[in-house]
C-alpha cells in the first residue's frame, strides 16, 4: 500500500480523498494555487505545496509543478480527483516515468475511451449498443449534410475530445446545419485544442443513466448499479440519484452487463463510469466512458455502503476486487450546490461566505470545502458543496433532502439552494416524470 499520496486537485474532492487516506493510514500532500491558500484541503492534509498562480494553467494543470511537488514530498502516488488532469493520458504516463503511481487507469485505457470515435468503435466490437452515426470525424459541411440525410434528422454534433457540453450542437433540420457545424468546430477547438467533431442521431426524450464500474489488473470487473443524471442544464448535471425512477430490474441487469462488457473490452483497471442515453422505450445507447471518479460517486456510496475512493486506491496498489455486482439497498439523491444565482440565469456568484450553517441529522451527508469566512475564487468551477440525502424510499429521500435544504444557510453569495428547494416540490420531479429536457421548461418562482 502507498505511504504518501499527493492529491492533484482542489476543493471538495481533494478533501474527500484526504479523508479516505486518513482512514487508511496513508499520509497526504495537498497542492494549491495562491487563490486556494485558505481552502480546507490545504489545512487538513499532512503537507501542502503551493504550485502557482490562480489560473489553472499555472497551477492545477501545470504538470511540471505537480511532479516537482510530488518529488520534494516523496509522494509515491498521485490521485487526480475529477476534472483538471484526471483523464489526461500524458499526465498518467509522466507519473509512471517518474516512478509515481497514477491512481487511475493506464494511459492506454484513458486514450481508448478519451476519443469518442475510438471508444464507439470499441463498444461496437464489444457488442454494446451505440447511437447510430459517429463513424468518423467530419471533414466538411458537405460531408456533414450527407451523413445527416443518411442518419435522419434530428442529429447532434459532438466534439471528439469533448465533455461538459462544449462543442455540442443539436440540429433539427438541414437549414440549421451550416451555423451549427461552424460554431461546434470553433468551440471544440477553443475548449480542447482539437476541433474534430462527429455526428450522431439525436435521441429524443432521453434519460441520462450511468453505470458505476470497477475493474482490477487481474481481469475482474463488476458494476455498482446506476445513477440517474437526467436533471441537467446545458449538459451540466444538477441532481443525481440512485436507483433511477425510470429503471426496471430487467433494464438494470442489461445495462449493468453492457457496462461490464465495455470495461472488459479495454481490460479496465480502476473505478469508472459508463454513461448511456436511454430513450422513452427503454432502449439504451453507449454515450461515453469516464475513466475517473465522478462528482456524483457519493450517491452510489450511500446506496451500496461502499467507499469508492478506497476501492480506487486499493486497485491502484494491486489489490484484487471481489468481482461481484452491487445493487441499491437504499435511495439517495444528490444536489450540487453551486455559487450561482438561479434567479439570474444561474450567473456565477463568487465572493466571501459571511454566514454558513450546514444541515445534519439522519440520512444527510455534506461534501464541501467551505466555511464561514471562506472566499470562493472566480477561477474555477462554481460547485461549492454536494448534499446527499439517503432513505429507504425515493419519497423519503425527497423529504429528507427538502428538510436539509431548508436548514442550509449560506450568506454573502448567491447559491442554487433555492432552485433545489423548488425542484423538490415540483410534481413532475416527485413523480419521476423527467428527461434531460426537464430544465428547458422549469421556471424559478
Amino acid at each position: 500500500m502507498f505511504k504518501k499520496i499527493l492529491i492533484a486537485n482542489r476543493g471538495e474532492i481533494a478533501l474527500r480523498v484526504i479523508r479516505t487516506c486518513k482512514d487508511m493510514g496513508i499520509k497526504t500532500v495537498a497542492v494549491y494555487s495562491t487563490a486556494d491558500k485558505d481552502s480546507l484541503h490545504v489545512r487538513f492534509a499532512d503537507e501542502a505545496v503551493c504550485i502557482g498562480r490562480p489560473q489553472s494553467s499555472d497551477s492545477y494543470l501545470n504538470i511540471p509543478h505537480l511532479m516537482a511537488a510530488a518529488e520534494i514530498t516523496n509522494a509515491d502516488a498521485i490521485h487526480p480527483g475529477y476534472g483538471f488532469l484526471a483523464e489526461n493520458s500524458r499526465f498518467a504516463q509522466i507519473c509512471g516515468e517518474h516512478g509515481i503511481k497514477f491512481i487511475g487507469p493506464t494511459p492506454e485505457m484513458i486514450n481508448a475511451m478519451g476519443d469518442k470515435i475510438t471508444a464507439k468503435d470499441t463498444m461496437i466490437k464489444a457488442g454494446v449498443p451505440v447511437v447510430p452515426g459517429g463513424k468518423n470525424l467530419l471533414e466538411s459541411l458537405d460531408e456533414a449534410k450527407g451523413q445527416a440525410k443518411e442518419i435522419g434528422y434530428p442529429v447532434i454534433l459532438k466534439a471528439t475530445a469533448g465533455g461538459g457540453g462544449k462543442g455540442m450542437r443539436v440540429v433539427l433540420e438541414e437549414s440549421e446545419l451550416d451555423k451549427a457545424f461552424s460554431t461546434a468546430k470553433v468551440e471544440a477547438g477553443a475548449s480542447f485544442k482539437n476541433d474534430g467533431i462527429y455526428m450522431e442521431k439525436f435521441v429524443e426524450e432521453p434519460h441520462h443513466i450511468e453505470i458505476q464500474i470497477a475493474g482490477d489488473r487481474y481481469g475482474k470487473v463488476c458494476h455498482l448499479s446506476e445513477r440517474d443524471c437526467s436533471i441537467q442544464r446545458r449538459h451540466q448535471k444538477l441532481v443525481e440519484e440512485s436507483p433511477s425512477p425510470f429503471m426496471t430490474p430487467e433494464l438494470r441487469e442489461r445495462m449493468g452487463d453492457a457496462a461490464v462488457k465495455a470495461a472488459s473490452a479495454i481490460n479496465y483497471e480502476s473505478v469508472g463510469t459508463v454513461e448511456f442515453l436511454v430513450d422513452k422505450h427503454r432502449n439504451f445507447y453507449f454515450m461515453e466512458m469516464n475513466t475517473r471518479i465522478q462528482v456524483e460517486h457519493c450517491v452510489t456510496e450511500e446506496v451500496t455502503n461502499f467507499d469508492l475512493i478506497k476501492e480506487q486506491i486499493k486497485i491502484a496498489a494491486g489489490e484484487s476486487i471481489s468481482g461481484r455486482n452491487y445493487y441499491p439497498e437504499m435511495h439517495a439523491i444528490e444536489c450540487r450546490i453551486n455559487a450561482e444565482d438561479p434567479y439570474n440565469d444561474f450567473r456565477p456568484s463568487p465572493g466571501k461566505i459571511t454566514v454558513l450553517h450546514q444541515p445534519g441529522g439522519h440520512g444527510v451527508r455534506i461534501d464541501s470545502h467551505t466555511y464561514a469566512g471562506y472566499v470562493i475564487p472566480s477561477y474555477y468551477d462554481s460547485m461549492i458543496a454536494k448534499i446527499i440525502a439517503v432513505a429507504r424510499t425515493r419519497e423519503e429521500a425527497i423529504s429528507t433532502m427538502s428538510r436539509a435544504l431548508s436548514e442550509y444557510v449560506i450568506e454573502g453569495i448567491k447559491t442554487t439552494i433555492p432552485f433545489h428547494q423548488q425542484l423538490m416540490r415540483n410534481e413532475d420531479f416527485r413523480r419521476g416524470n423527467f428527461t434531460t429536457k426537464f430544465m428547458e421548461t422549469f421556471k424559478m418562482v
